[in-house]
Formats: C-alpha cells, structure tokens, sequence
C-alpha cells in the first residue's frame, strides 16, 4: 500500500437547511485500500459518498485526489468537465440499484464497450472482445452480449454494471450498499466476486453498507456514523469484535441477535 494517499478528505460537512447531512468527517484511503462506512439509515453514510465521489458539493471542508501524475487536486476546485472525466475513467460508482448505474436500453456489451470509448477506444473487435472478457469474469454468459439488462436479473444486472465500471482499470471505486435488494444466496456469489476482482485489481474502494457482514469481508477499515458524525473508526476486526462505542456495540449485538 503507498504511503501517499489516493484521497484525502477534511472536516467534509453537508448541511440541508436546518438537517445536517454529515459534519466534520476527516477520510484518508490509501491505493488498494477498503474503507467502509456503516451506520442506520439516516446516519449519513450515502451523503458523504455522494461528497467524496463529487456527487454532491459539501456545505464546507476540502476533498483532494491524487491524480495518476502525482499530483493532489482539490476535486471542488476542478471544472464540471474534468470532474466527469475522473467518473468515467479513473472512478467507478457501484450503485445500490443497478438500472441507476446501467443504460437499460442498449446491450451489455454497449454498456461496457461505451466506458471504453470514455478512455479513447474506438476500435470497434477490440471493444466487443474486451466485453466479452468481462461478462466472463463476472460469470454472466457471453452469448448475453446483445441482450438489454432490462432481460436480465437482479444479481446479473449488478454484475454487469460492476463490469462496466472496472473495465477502464479505474484507480477508485464508490459502492453504495452493492448487495443491498438481493436475496442471500445472490450477495454471498456477488461479494465473492466483488472480493476476488477488488484483490486482483489492487483497488481502493470507499463502501457504504448498514450489513456489518459486508464491512467485514470487503474492508479493512471502518467507520461507524450516527447523526451525521463518525463516531468510531478502525481497522474492521477491531471494531466489529471489540467495539468501543455503546451505539456500536448496539449495531453489533443487533446483528448477532438475529
């Protein structure tokens, strides 16, 4: 893991009106790493990553990435245009409901092959045979390439557009409850997927999550949020096992109660 951060967010604040969002958040994640944020609904996490993902400007604090020259760029000081840029190449953003993250009425293989085109490929056999590889890896059948995700699935819809998100090589990955919807036995296929190509492409992902059995199998960090705020923040075994906060040792037994 490089010393230097790939992101690096402070005192990150959205306020709604009279509603805070979420207030005073510091993040750092390093290249290759997994922070997870977990919490109830309503404690903030999705505000932030909609903040750190430049989904949403913050009421105040900074939010700066390392660019892959090296350089650190505020992201709200960077114009619309290079924003959209860094989201269609150099960031992914795993949506809680596929169709949000999908162009439901193209093929799979033009919603993969359309991120490549983001990146400059135009070559139209080398677009098609690189989706083709992809729904591979992500264990949807090749002869799907022409079929419209409205065809498909659930649990093949999030496949796909986890396909069309990794396929540029992106440096950075937002997911926002990525199994969430889905019967069981279709999360459990989904987060031995999601593990295996976050460890294999040596991706820093920033996961959102209120199943603390996600937290655990994809992060090796966390952060707890209540009220907006993070309220206890460590490596992911030390706080799930031995939790210091009361409203996380509430999150924790509530878990293992049911």
């Amino acid at each position: 893991m490089s010393d230097q951060p790939l992101m690096t967010a402070r005192g990150v604040t959205k306020i709604y009106g009279e509603r805070i969002g979420c207030e005073a958040v510091d993040l750092d994640i390093h290249p290759g790493e997994i922070v997870a944020i977990v919490g109830e609904s309503g404690s903030g996490k999705t505000t932030l990553l909609n903040c750190l993902s430049a989904r949403l400007a913050p009421s105040a604090g900074s939010i700066d990435y390392r660019m892959r020259d090296g350089r650190l760029q505020d992201l709200y000081a960077m114009g619309e245009a290079e924003r959209r840029f860094l989201m269609r190449t150099d960031w992914g953003f795993v949506h809680q409901n596929p169709a949000d993250g999908l162009r439901m009425g193209v093929s799979a293989g033009a919603n993969v092959g359309e991120r490549l085109m983001a990146v400059g490929e135009r070559h139209y056999g080398r677009i098609r045979d690189t989706a083709l590889d992809w729904l591979e890896r992500v264990e949807i059948s090749t002869d799907r390439i022409d079929d419209r995700p409205n065809a498909f699935s659930g649990g093949m819809r999030q496949r796909l557009q986890i396909a069309r998100n990794l396929v540029t090589g992106p440096r950075l990955v937002f997911m926002d409850e990525p199994t969430g919807g889905l019967d069981v036995s279709v999360q459990a296929r989904l987060l031995d997927l999601l593990r295996g190509l976050v460890g294999e492409l040596g991706l820093a992902a920033i996961v959102v999550t209120h199943d603390l059995a996600v937290a655990r199998l994809l992060s090796q960090r966390i952060m707890v949020m209540k009220d907006g705020r993070v309220i206890e923040h460590g490596l992911t075994d030390r706080v799930l096992d031995d939790p210091r906060e009361p409203y996380t040792q509430l999150l924790v037994s509530s878990i293992l109660q049911v």
